[in-house]
């Protein structure tokens, strides 16, 4: 952008993809670095987080009706083809005469004008092969039809996807199959359809009002005033941003008057029900959400030690409070916890928000589903309940410890929970829930929470 002028979405988009491989980087830290390269942030964003999620399915259908396998793709050309694939198949309302003459266009810049002939040549055969941009799923034929939404999908004229549940699933929402048939033995097949939908969806953005210096009312009429829609979820915590905005250039943002948080992840402090006066050890609390949740919960009158073996994301926490306007918040190393817990005293709860699969939030986390495998997940697991371990050292007789994963796995959720207290006799379950994702209405990701007792032993 050297002579300074803005770039189009697709052709940022296009550079991000071209720069990231998702099994060992990250997609939003380079888009946020050449973002401010369009004025089309918003639709940038969706071609390159939309791409990566449906990446699968869009590569299946490149290779059936191109007749050309992604691998013998060109690596400068396979993305811009992916990108219009993209669109042709999840963007309906747009022609698609112009996704592939934008797409031409694109590959001249890119990769010269010789290379045009082909990617127009395979994006309009595939639009060719379309007999339905917008089919209703109730009537359209599930070999043939790329699902867009729980009720549409995008149907060609001739079957191409698997007919076996675990298969299908898979390839149709880009997902590991190993993981598919997990759910499916887990679930059920409608629940794990209705899963894969959530994984792929555009999530919503949902922010919590900070009730230390608002309401969600008037926070709600705060971003009325400056045109903005948005809703709010059954018991007014949560707000649902309709219209697509930067976050922080969202009224309220700089005054520190909400936290983005997603409906599911806000369930877990809601579960524990801290109260003023508790000595709290969020011992996972980077970036900070569910500290400051924490913090707000009890009115800004708890003891909070905060605390995360990243050093760097440790920082997060410190510029999360500081914004919102929490002081009650005591940021403390890891290396040093033992030494402030020593000085505090045992907590009377710890919440223990764990490294995880990120099975609940593949919509957001789009990489998760490159990077998942058995193989991971049973690494993890070993570090849950080491975690576990350090938050029942820490605790007082009648204290609670709050886990929180944003999986689904049940051997990140239910089975390491029984597992724990199998192990730890002084601990009883109080209460736990897991929320499976959603696409539906206020839609939101995945979770799972536990609340454990720890009863006097008589030691």
């Amino acid at each position: 952008m050297a002579d300074g002028k803005l770039k189009s979405a697709r052709a940022v988009a296009i550079e991000v993809l071209n720069r990231c491989d998702p099994k060992s980087n990250y997609a939003g830290s380079i888009l946020d670095r050449v973002l401010h390269e369009t004025s089309q942030r918003q639709r940038a964003t969706d071609l390159v987080f939309g791409t990566l999620r449906n990446r699968g399915a869009i590569d299946a259908v490149i290779s059936t009706f191109s007749g050309r396998p992604v691998e013998r793709i060109q690596g400068r050309l396979l993305n811009i083809i992916r990108i219009g694939a993209y669109e042709l198949l999840y963007s309906p309302a747009t022609e698609a005469y112009a996704i592939v003459s934008e797409a031409v266009e694109s590959t001249k810049t890119i990769a010269g004008q010789k290379q045009t002939g082909f990617v127009n040549a395979v994006l309009r055969q595939i639009s060719r092969r379309v007999s339905n941009r917008q089919a209703p799923l109730t009537r359209a034929n599930a070999e043939r039809t790329v699902p867009q939404t729980p009720s549409t999908g995008c149907e060609f004229d001739a079957g191409f996807l698997p007919t076996s549940a675990a298969e299908y699933l898979s390839t149709a929402f880009s997902l590991p199959e190993w993981l598919v048939t997990d759910w499916l033995d887990e679930f059920g097949e409608e629940s794990t359809r209705r899963i894969c939908f959530a994984s792929n969806r555009r999530p919503s953005i949902y922010i919590r009002p900070n009730g230390l210096r608002t309401t969600a009312a008037a926070l709600v009429e705060k971003l009325q005033q400056a045109g903005i829609v948005s809703e709010t979820n059954a018991d007014d915590s949560m707000i649902r941003i309709a219209s697509p905005r930067e976050l922080v250039q969202l009224p309220g943002f700089a005054e520190g008057e909400f936290t983005v948080q997603d409906i599911t992840a806000s369930g877990a402090v809601k579960l524990l029900d801290p109260q003023p006066g508790w000595t709290i050890l969020d011992l996972c609390a980077a970036p900070g959400t569910k500290t400051t949740q924490l913090a707000e919960a009890t009115g800004d009158s708890a003891t909070i030690v905060a605390t995360d073996i990243d050093s760097r994301r440790l920082e997060m926490v410190k510029e999360n409070i500081a914004r919102l306007g929490i002081k009650s918040v005591r940021i403390v190393p890891y290396e040093n916890l033992q030494s402030i817990a020593t000085e505090v005293g045992l907590f009377d709860a710890v919440l223990l928000d764990v490294p995880c699969s990120n099975t609940g939030v593949l919509a957001k986390r789009v990489e998760a589903r490159y990077r998942v495998s058995p193989e991971s997940i049973r690494a993890l697991t070993k570090i849950q309940a080491e975690l576990f371990g350090t938050a029942a050292l820490m605790l007082k007789s009648g204290g609670k410890i709050c886990y929180s994963t944003c999986s689904i796995q049940r051997c990140e959720n239910t089975e390491l929970v029984r597992g724990f207290l199998k192990a730890s006799l002084a601990f009883e379950l109080e209460s736990e829930e897991l929320t499976l994702p959603c696409a539906e209405g206020l839609d939101h990701d995945g979770g799972y929470v536990a609340i454990l007792i720890r009863h006097d032993t008589g030691s």
